[in-house]
C-alpha cells in the first residue's frame, strides 16, 4: 500500500510537470439553455462547417455544444426581418440569401432534422456576414485605395452572436449596438427614408446648355421646372412656361443651396449636371456614404476637428457641440487630399516650405527649364545634398531632383504665415495660403494635397488654448520678426480627414459633388 501511494505521488507530479510544458487547449464554456425552446435541439455534424469556411461558425457553434440554436421562432423572424430591411443600413438583402432562407421558413414545421441543421447553419452564417457588414462595412478600404488610411475594425462576430443568445431578452438590443451611431449615419439613414418617398422618377434627362439667367426663354426651361417640383424646390400649381421667371430663380437658388452650388440662381452645368441626377442614382450615393461611415471609427474624442473634403468645410466641435467653421480648400483629383484620422501635434509659425517630389517634378522642374529666374521669383532656395546653396547659374537639369527646395517664411510662401502639424504617412498638414481670394471659389479643388483653411491664425490661436504665451497680439509679434517659430499643441485634439457627399438636414436631401469620382466605383464594389 506504501509503495502504491508512493507511484501515485509520482504520476500526479510527473503529470503537473507536463502540463507546465505543455498547456491544453481552454474549452469552450457551452451556453446554458435556461428558457424552453418551440423545437429540439439537434445535435450537429461539426464536418459540415468546413463547406462554409468560416472559423466564426464553428467558433459560434462550439459554445453551444455544436448543438442548433433558432429554436425560437420570434428570433428567426427578428434575423429575417434585418436581411429584408438590409437596406435601410445601406446593404443588400441578397448576400445574406434572404430568399432562399424565407423559402425555408415558411416550410420549417416539415423540414427533416437533416434540413433543420442546413438551415440552423445557413441563418447563422448569413447573420455573422450581416453583424460584420453593420459594424465595420462591407469592404475594407485598404484593399481598394492607397490614400485613405484608417485603422481595420475587426469585429467578432461570434461573441456578440453569442451575447446576443445570452441575453435574448435584450437580443435586438445586442444587434443594434453594432450600427454606426453617429449623427451623420443618422443623417444617412434618414436622407434615404426621405428619398424612398419619392414617386419614380420618369423624367428625361436635360441636355447641357450654356447658361441661363432669369428672364431666358427656353424649352430646356419646361424640363428644368419638371426636375425642381419632382425635387420639391418649386410648387407651381399653374400650367409651366418655357420663361426662367422669379419663382423659378429661387427655387433654383434653394437647389443650388443643398447641393453645394453657387446660389446665385444661374443654371450652368454644375446645375445641371446635378439636375439630372435621377432617383436611383441618388440612392446609390446615399449607400455608399453610409459605408464609408462604417469604416470611420465609432467613438469620437472629445474635442476635434472634422474635416469633409467634398463639403471644403472644417468644423471643430468640443463635447459633441460645434464651436468653430471653416472654409477649406483641398487636393485636386490628381493630388487628392488624403483620408485619415490623427492626433495634433504643434503649430509652426512663418513656415518654411520645402518642395516636395510631386511638385518638383510637375511644377518647378518644368518652369525652371522655361526660366532660370523661376526660384529666385518663388522665393525658394536650391541646395544641393552638401547643403551648399546652388544659384541660377549652377542649377543643373540632369541634378534637379537631387537638389533640396526650400521657400522662406513670409507673406509669399505657399503655406501663408501658419501650418498645423500632425502624424500621417502622407507628410500633409493643415496651413494657411498666399492665395486667400480662393476661398471665395465655391469649386476648390485646388491643392496638392494639404488642406488650406481660412482663417489659420484664429483656429490656431484657439488650439494652442494658451492666453499668456499665445494670445492674438503675440502671434501677430511673432509673424512680424518673420523668424520660424513652433508652438505645441498641448490639449488632446483629434483630426478626422474624412470624405462624404450626402447627408440630410431638416428633412431636406444634401448632395456634394464626388470630386474624386469615387461613388459609382464604390457601388459597383458593393454589389460584387
Amino acid at each position: 500500500m506504501k509503495y502504491l501511494i508512493i507511484l501515485i505521488s509520482v504520476f500526479i507530479l510527473s503529470s503537473c510537470k507536463t502540463e507546465t510544458k505543455k498547456q491544453p487547449a481552454p474549452k469552450a464554456v457551452v451556453a446554458k439553455r435556461e428558457k424552453p425552446f418551440e423545437g429540439k435541439i439537434i445535435q450537429i455534424d461539426t464536418t459540415l462547417y468546413n463547406s462554409f469556411k468560416s472559423p466564426a461558425l464553428k467558433i459560434f457553434y462550439t459554445n453551444f455544444n455544436n448543438e442548433t440554436v433558432w429554436q425560437i421562432t420570434a428570433l428567426r423572424q427578428f434575423v429575417l426581418s434585418e436581411f429584408k430591411n438590409a437596406e435601410t443600413e445601406g446593404l443588400f438583402a441578397k448576400d445574406y440569401n434572404y430568399v432562399k432562407l424565407m423559402d425555408i421558413e415558411k416550410k420549417i414545421s416539415s423540414l427533416s432534422d437533416d434540413e433543420l441543421v442546413d438551415y440552423d447553419l445557413l441563418l447563422t452564417f448569413s447573420f455573422q456576414k450581416y453583424i460584420k457588414h453593420i459594424s465595420q462595412g462591407k469592404i475594407d478600404p485598404k484593399t481598394i485605395y492607397d490614400d485613405w488610411d484608417l485603422k481595420t475594425k475587426k469585429t467578432d462576430v461570434s461573441k456578440i452572436l453569442i451575447k446576443a443568445f445570452k441575453e435574448q431578452d435584450h437580443f435586438a438590443m445586442v444587434i443594434d449596438s453594432c450600427k454606426p451611431k453617429h449623427e451623420v449615419y443618422k443623417k444617412l439613414k434618414r436622407a434615404l427614408s426621405i428619398l424612398n418617398s419619392f414617386p419614380e422618377d420618369t423624367l428625361k434627362s436635360i441636355a447641357t446648355l450654356d447658361k441661363i439667367v432669369p428672364n431666358d426663354s427656353l424649352k430646356a426651361i419646361i424640363s428644368i421646372k419638371k426636375r425642381l417640383i419632382y425635387w420639391n424646390d418649386l410648387n407651381i400649381s399653374d400650367s409651366l412656361t418655357a420663361i426662367y421667371d422669379s419663382k423659378t430663380v429661387e427655387a433654383i437658388k434653394k437647389f443650388q443651396f443643398r447641393h453645394g452650388l453657387a446660389s446665385d440662381g444661374v443654371i450652368g452645368k454644375g446645375t445641371i449636371n446635378a439636375l439630372n441626377f435621377t432617383k436611383t442614382k441618388r440612392k446609390h450615393q446615399i449607400m455608399v456614404n453610409m459605408e464609408r461611415w462604417k469604416w470611420y471609427p465609432n467613438e469620437f474624442a472629445e474635442e476635434y476637428l472634422m474635416i469633409n473634403i467634398p463639403d471644403y468645410s472644417l468644423v471643430v466641435v468640443k463635447n459633441k457641440d460645434t464651436i468653430r467653421t471653416h472654409k477649406i480648400i483641398v487636393g485636386t483629383i490628381k493630388r487628392k487630399t488624403p483620408i485619415l484620422t490623427s492626433k495634433l501635434s504643434y503649430a509652426v509659425f512663418n513656415p518654411t516650405w520645402t518642395v516636395p517630389p510631386t511638385i518638383l517634378k510637375e511644377d518647378v522642374i518644368p518652369a525652371m527649364l522655361k526660366n532660370k529666374n523661376y526660384l529666385a521669383k518663388k522665393n525658394i532656395t536650391a541646395y544641393d545634398t552638401n547643403g551648399n546653396i546652388v544659384s541660377a547659374d549652377n542649377w543643373s537639369a540632369s541634378k534637379a531632383k537631387s537638389y533640396r527646395y526650400v521657400q522662406s517664411p513670409g507673406s509669399y510662401n505657399s503655406l501663408g504665415m501658419v501650418k498645423i502639424i500632425f502624424p500621417n504617412k502622407f507628410s500633409v498638414y493643415l496651413h494657411d495660403t498666399n492665395h486667400r481670394d480662393y476661398f471665395g471659389k465655391t469649386n476648390r479643388s485646388l491643392s496638392s494635397g494639404c488642406v488650406r483653411v481660412e482663417n489659420p491664425l484664429e483656429l490656431t490661436n484657439y488650439l494652442l488654448k494658451d492666453s499668456i504665451k499665445y494670445p492674438m497680439d503675440s502671434i501677430t509679434s511673432i509673424l512680424k520678426k518673420m523668424e520660424t517659430k513652433t508652438a505645441p499643441i498641448k490639449s488632446n485634439v483629434y483630426l478626422y480627414q474624412w470624405y462624404w457627399t450626402a447627408w440630410s438636414s431638416n428633412n431636406k436631401l444634401i448632395f456634394r459633388d464626388d470630386i474624386y469620382n469615387l461613388d459609382d466605383d464604390l457601388y459597383k464594389k458593393l454589389q460584387e
